[in-house]
């Protein structure tokens, strides 16, 4: 078997792969021995069928099987030992068919088309400056963190008119365009958390209403999904579509949360019995927390900077004329050029930083071992039990839980993605020029939604 390359540019290269008889007389032979000991021909036992005639009813399916496995191994074996790197896989050329007779079978010339993995050459040194965004931790700030924990560890009551954090008790009747109530439509008593309505016009309707007091709403905008919504309106998803975008709340109850009141219970049940004692001290850890849990999202902001940096600025060219046939030769399901050209650009960014993760990786030896991947898993559980006030397991156990995660292929994708993003945050903060900044919440919130 011999394989030929042949570059076309920088980016395409053409793998002829040539196949002797010598290479598959003896698999095709072995194949059809087993054809001959279950084959079922009419006027023959099993086992008894002549070769001649099996060869004649499937030795072109079995020579075709065998070739498409030899070529396969080759391609792979070839482009392994040479050390090249490609951009998907190998896929026919176009406009080129099989070399050979399958009537009367000798050497077969097949010609492949590769795409090849462009060189990426990633400037990032101490001479790149980008802005360390740091939420400021103010009195304000802190004092919304105290507001939630108390409403969190309050008691639930009734308020004579709504506010904007209240939960409203009511009855859903659906409309007609007009206004009016609709003929059979839906009628449904359920529940809104006014706190969780998005929508600005739809929240401030929401709010100064009475039990007894009517409002129309469209149920998308104050729902989360279209489960949500589905369940809101006693009706499966499926039915969303048929349905009215007016809807009439009649208010049948309010509820509000009355804050826990700011003393030791409240301290202990936050923190531990004796952890925090004063509400000097309860404002101290909370602002200490605050930074602490915003260093992530700093760190987070500071790679997509960095990011959008080095795409608009890291030259990457990829053979995309080889690129958009191999992405519809390999799609499982039919795909237009249309729908490819449609995505093609998001692909394009995706596989381009892959490229230019790749390279920094490779460039400064970074590299996710198996120890550091069951560390990191259990570092994540070590905070889930944490969110629920557990005490982790003893550190047997959570290795034995990591492992178990690690089972699930979704969720080693999910952590090695993790692991990586952190490692390539650790890099740039240790690499580029950071000029640290601090922010209001909100400015630092608009910031990370642009």
């Amino acid at each position: 078997m011999k394989v030929v390359r042949e570059d076309i540019d920088a980016l395409n290269a053409v793998l002829k792969v040539e196949v002797a008889p010598a290479d598959y007389e003896t698999a095709v032979k072995q194949e059809l021995d087993k054809y001959r000991k279950t084959a079922k021909i009419p006027g023959f036992r099993p086992g008894t069928v002549p070769f001649s005639l099996v060869k004649k009813q499937y030795g072109k399916a079995v020579l075709a099987e065998e070739l498409n496995k030899l070529v396969n191994k080759s391609l792979y074996d070839f482009i392994q030992e040479n050390k090249i790197s490609i951009l998907g896989n190998p896929i026919p050329k176009e406009g080129t068919d099989v070399k050979g007779d399958f009537d009367n079978p000798s050497t077969f010339e097949f010609e492949y088309e590769i795409g090849l993995s462009p060189e990426v050459k990633v400037n990032l040194s101490a001479k790149n400056k980008f802005e360390y965004n740091k939420v400021k931790v103010d009195d304000e700030l802190i004092g919304k963190q105290i507001d939630d924990l108390r409403r969190r560890y309050g008691k639930l009551g009734t308020a004579e008119k709504t506010s904007d954090t209240d939960m409203i008790l009511g009855q859903f009747v659906e409309l007609n365009e007009d206004g009016s109530i609709k003929e059979g439509g839906i009628l449904n008593s359920s529940t809104i958390s006014v706190e969780f309505v998005e929508d600005k016009a739809t929240k401030k309707s929401l709010t100064g209403l009475k039990v007894g007091d009517r409002v129309v709403v469209d149920p998308a905008k104050v729902s989360r999904g279209e489960r949500d919504t589905a369940a809101m309106l006693g009706i499966k998803p499926e039915q969303l579509n048929a349905i009215s975008d007016k809807f009439q709340i009649t208010v049948n109850e309010i509820k509000r949360i009355e804050l826990a009141e700011m003393n030791e219970e409240l301290f202990n049940k936050l923190f531990g019995e004796g952890v925090v004692k004063t509400e000097a001290e309860l404002k101290e850890r909370i602002a200490e927390d605050l930074k602490n849990m915003f260093v992530n999202d700093s760190d987070r902001l500071l790679t997509k900077f960095v990011y959008q940096d080095l795409m608009k600025n890291t030259e990457v060219q990829l053979p995309d004329a080889f690129m958009k046939r191999w992405i519809k030769l390999s799609n499982e399901k039919p795909i237009t050029d249309e729908q490819i050209e449609a995505d093609y650009d998001s692909y394009s960014d995706n596989l381009k930083w892959q490229l230019i993760q790749g390279e920094i990786f490779k460039s400064n030896d970074i590299k996710l071992d198996n120890e550091e991947v069951i560390e990191f898993t259990k570092g994540l559980l070590v905070n889930n039990y944490a969110q629920y006030g557990i005490p982790a397991p003893a550190d047997d156990e959570l290795t034995k839980s990591a492992m178990q995660v690690l089972q699930n292929k979704d969720e080693v994708n999910r952590i090695y993605d993790m692991l990586a993003e952190s490692k390539l945050t650790k890099f740039f903060k240790d690499t580029v020029k950071l000029n640290e900044k601090e922010i209001s919440y909100d400015d630092f919130v608009a910031l990370a939604n642009s």
